[in-house]
């Protein structure tokens, strides 16, 4: 049974596919349900884009001279440890097992 829920306006659009990808998506993916996949798809990439430019964009951002107090593997950890404190002492007052401890983390 499918119900129809009111979307965003939707628009044609035409798109050249290599063939081999068409053949692929035709065996993965049912007709009805191709425009739905490519917009998800569409989405997911454009997710990523925004993700990779906001890190080139931060490139260098960081300094080893602005951040002396992590300059070894056990700064950070002590930092990690102590950003983690309040959640981990959160699940144990829930009677719950700490994040980190489950990761297998010290």
């Amino acid at each position: 049974m499918s119900t129809r829920v009111a979307s965003p306006e939707m628009r044609r659009v035409t798109v050249t596919l290599p063939e081999d990808l068409l053949n692929r998506l035709d065996v993965a993916v049912p007709r009805r349900e191709r425009s739905a996949f490519i917009a998800r798809a569409i989405e997911e990439q454009l997710a990523i884009e925004g993700q990779v430019a906001a890190i080139e964009e931060a490139a260098g951002c960081w300094s080893d001279e602005a951040h002396p107090d992590m300059k070894t593997e056990e700064d950070i950890d002590r930092w990690l440890a102590e950003l983690r404190r309040p959640w981990n002492e959160r699940f144990t007052a829930l009677g719950l097992s700490e994040p980190a401890a489950e990761a297998g983390e010290e």
